[in-house]
């Protein structure tokens, strides 16, 4: 057997999310669908994410892996990622497979996680071609007021007032970089390019709807109708706050996942696999 490394990308408008789900269209079905009938293996091979996302959300910079036989895989390593074009749809692509170095586990080996989510607030709405990843907010929003509140939140807390609960899973998480900045049209441009303020989230790893919950929460402050604190207090409560709208998915694209050494990979994935605890003031 041979573990190997998927390198993915999709536009998630299409899909219910990555995880398989009876009748329902998935990346994780289409992608090991693709893959069995490549390998010719039947059932076909399980894949495990870096980070399972939403129906919506898109991807850039996915991270699975997957077990094989080496036997399969030797007879098409070299052309895996032109052949499973052939066989994906266009809203998905493996860009890059290789055999993974000793230790790699997609999920628990990762570093962090970084997410980008794009909102559109020129008055007149959304370029009609970046439908499908830029929210429209109709309010102005003040960078300014965003990244004040949003440096509030960085660093290792419990995020339990941003997260769906799920029973025996932790909610704390260290918080690495949340950030606000306003795209620059390119020269020459019409106002397409103009309104877009794209949020930077990277954390070592995130809770169901935590980015959402985040932006939902930090336009409010954006647009004058919460203070800057009022993110750092839900926080600090640390119980899910019903006054903090999650924002819609497809506004989010998992953009890149980080990997420490070969060297470290195998200690990573061995410290990730504990149970997080904050210490007692």
């Amino acid at each position: 057997m041979v573990r190997l490394r998927l390198d993915i990308g999709y536009d998630g408008s299409d899909f219910a999310g990555w995880a398989r789900q009876p009748e329902q269209r998935t990346v994780q079905g289409v992608i090991e669908d693709a893959l069995g009938r490549l390998l010719r293996l039947d059932p076909p091979p399980v894949l495990t994410v870096a980070g399972r996302t939403d129906a919506g959300v898109h991807a850039r910079g996915q991270v699975a892996h997957v077990v094989v036989p080496m036997a399969a895989y030797t007879t098409v390593n070299d052309t895996m990622p032109r052949r499973l074009a052939r066989l994906l749809p266009p809203d998905v692509r493996v860009r890059r497979v290789a055999v993974a170095p000793d230790g790699f586990d997609a999920r628990f080996s990762a570093l962090s996680r970084r997410y980008a989510y794009r909102v559109g607030d020129d008055p007149m709405g959304v370029d009609p071609l970046r439908r499908h990843d830029v929210l429209w907010h109709p309010r102005p929003l003040d960078l300014g007021r965003m990244n004040a509140a949003a440096a509030r939140l960085v660093g290792e807390h419990d995020f339990a007032a941003f997260c769906r609960r799920r029973e025996g899973a932790t909610s704390i998480r260290r918080l690495l970089r949340f950030e606000w900045a306003r795209e620059e049209p390119a020269a020459g441009a019409d106002s397409r390019g103009r309104g877009i303020v794209t949020a930077t989230v990277e954390a070592d790893a995130f809770c169901h709807s935590m980015v959402r919950a985040l932006v939902g929460a930090l336009l409010v402050v954006g647009d004058g109708r919460r203070d800057i604190d009022w993110p750092a207090e839900v926080l600090s409560a640390q119980v899910r706050d019903s006054a903090v709208n999650v924002a819609p998915a497809h506004g989010l694209s998992l953009e890149e996942i980080r990997y420490p050494g070969d060297e470290d990979l195998a200690r990573r994935a061995q410290e990730t696999r504990r149970v997080r605890t904050l210490p007692v003031p």
